[in-house]
């Protein structure tokens, strides 16, 4: 177990450090909540770095609380950095810790690269922190129109991830949504459908969605249409 009422100062920096980086999940938590306990910002980089191999979802989680107890001013320009690191999990919880720190002076670094991660991973995460951070309106209509390009991606938990993002934004992705309902690729315009189907109804579970944005695009909007009034009239 990790010692948290040991000596001060630097041993028991050291001691809890260590820690971070032992064998058991369970040792390495109590680490960052004895560091989180008590924090001290020449641990930043150590903390960092430990983000971006931690293997526990759990110590990961636990490492970005406590890198939010450290003052912003510190932590940001780190957190920063991390976003063009070439390790996934890296970019991936320098995303989520600056979700957890909330300041929307990052807005500004959630760039489209960011935005179209390769890592599927990284994506949804950016997908979910922009949407928490974009400031102003006129803002949410270049994330919507970043976001669209993204339709069709992946498997379902990327898209559910990708639609609930839009749906998040509000009314103000119904344009490109539209657009994108018409795109020549079916799997594209299936997902704009179903999305356009989730934010008119939130309460519309997404699998429901997508089998009705499929046969809309099947049978093109007319057609479903009429098909519709027809089941109703029987």
């Amino acid at each position: 177990m990790v010692p948290i009422n040991t000596v001060n100062g630097t041993s028991q920096n050291t001691r809890v450090v260590d820690a971070l980086s032992a064998a058991d999940s369970s040792v390495r938590l109590r680490a960052a909540l004895a560091i989180g306990s008590n924090p001290d910002p020449g641990l930043l980089e150590t903390l960092v770095e430990r983000c971006a191999v931690e293997p526990d979802f759990f110590v990961r989680d636990m490492l970005s609380w406590v890198l939010t107890r450290l003052s912003p001013e510190i932590t940001l320009p780190r957190i920063r950095r991390e976003l063009d690191s070439e390790r996934a999990r890296a970019r991936g919880q320098a995303l989520h810790t600056l979700s957890k720190i909330g300041d929307k002076s990052a807005w500004a670094w959630i760039a489209r690269d960011v935005l179209h991660d390769a890592d599927d991973e990284v994506a949804r995460t950016a997908w979910r922190v922009a949407v928490a951070l974009v400031p102003t309106e006129d803002e949410k209509k270049d994330l919507a129109d970043a976001l669209i390009t993204q339709l069709g991606r992946g498997d379902r938990t990327v898209r559910l991830s990708l639609s609930r993002a839009l749906v998040d934004l509000g009314d103000v992705v119904e344009p490109a949504l539209r657009r994108a309902a018409t795109h020549p690729d079916p799997v594209v315009a299936a997902h704009a459908r179903a999305t356009e189907l989730l934010l008119r109804d939130p309460e519309t579970g997404f699998d429901a969605a997508v089998e009705e944005a499929k046969r809309i695009v099947a049978l093109g909007p007319l057609r479903a249409s009429a098909g519709a009034g027809e089941t109703a009239d029987c």
